[in-house]
């Protein structure tokens, strides 16, 4: 997210009396975790909570009690190499439960070591903040911010109408550009679980976009519906949750708790409602237009 506090808090202020609200036809929510994600409501909770979507998957997140944007973070594993999808927030511990993970993984097929490549769905500081701990870890690459880093890395030629194929060794995802919510975003695809990580672009959440930007961003969803519609996609895993299980209802920006929390998890029919949504003007700040799932937020323009 990591859009200026004052301007989001005007927005939010106003949103009740000018946001539209788009309803349709709920589908079905995909469940993959066994438990409750760590919400802040309870008295004491761990600075990271780890939930497996299989022995090669892991899906972290950073305690809002540490940081309010209470990220969600991946790691996923192949036979020649690791991917760590963001390293969170200001205030995480984040190195130490990857560190874990990834010597629990190494007993287990008796390894010693597999290089780890830590990237980003995107270039925001609430998803960036732990890069620092893990630039001096051995055996590790940590991705550039910027998106010519990003295509370069990863062998985007054409960015960001490319997507391409990355292997971490007998699993290989896609690579998505999709600029828009920030310049060097991506989404990744992950065919053996059928999930599409899918950033701060698609969430249960507002999902801020600078008026300056609406086209780059509406560019990347028809890539990813497209994308979509070639591939079969069990659920769609963001970065945050800051919807309730209340339709159309969100958290306060900067909420302490998260009582009543939406799923992490989202169908693929999000992708069509948020083109359909973004099809709309959305050129006026502080005029979101509320689904039940989400919130399209423009936001004054901004470089990126």
């Amino acid at each position: 997210m990591n859009f200026d506090h004052g301007i989001i808090r005007s927005l939010l202020a106003c949103s009740a009396l000018l946001a539209t609200t788009a309803h349709a036809a709920a589908a079905p929510l995909p469940h993959l975790f066994a438990e409750r994600w760590i919400d802040g409501t309870q008295a004491e909770e761990p600075v990271v909570q780890i939930q497996a979507l299989d022995a090669d998957t892991f899906v972290i997140r950073q305690s809002v009690k540490t940081n309010f944007e209470a990220p969600f973070l991946y790691l996923l594993f192949g036979r020649d190499k690791a991917l760590l999808l963001d390293t969170g927030a200001k205030d995480g511990r984040i190195r130490p439960a990857v560190d874990r993970l990834v010597a629990e993984w190494l007993a287990a097929h008796g390894r010693s070591d597999i290089p780890l490549i830590v990237a980003h769905s995107h270039s925001h500081g609430d998803h960036v903040a732990g890069d620092a701990a893990f630039r001096e870890r051995p055996n590790t690459t940590v991705v550039g911010l910027k998106a010519e880093e990003v295509a370069s890395f990863f062998g985007v030629a054409k960015w960001p109408d490319q997507i391409v194929r990355y292997d971490l060794g007998g699993r290989a995802l896609s690579i998505i550009p999709t600029p828009g919510h920030q310049a060097a975003a991506i989404m990744v695809y992950d065919p053996r679980l059928r999930i599409l990580l899918s950033g701060d672009t698609i969430y249960p959440g507002r999902l801020y976009v600078p008026v300056n930007f609406l086209a780059d961003n509406r560019a990347s969803i028809d890539r990813v519906a497209g994308f979509a519609a070639r591939h079969p996609i069990r659920a769609l895993l963001g970065a945050h949750i800051e919807m309730t299980n209340k339709p159309g209802q969100d958290y306060p920006h900067e909420a302490a708790t998260h009582p009543d929390e939406h799923p992490l998890e989202l169908p693929v029919e999000t992708i069509a409602e948020l083109r359909t949504g973004l099809k709309a003007p959305l050129d006026q700040p502080g005029q979101p237009q509320v689904h039940d799932r989400f919130i399209i937020t423009p936001v004054p323009a901004r470089p990126q």
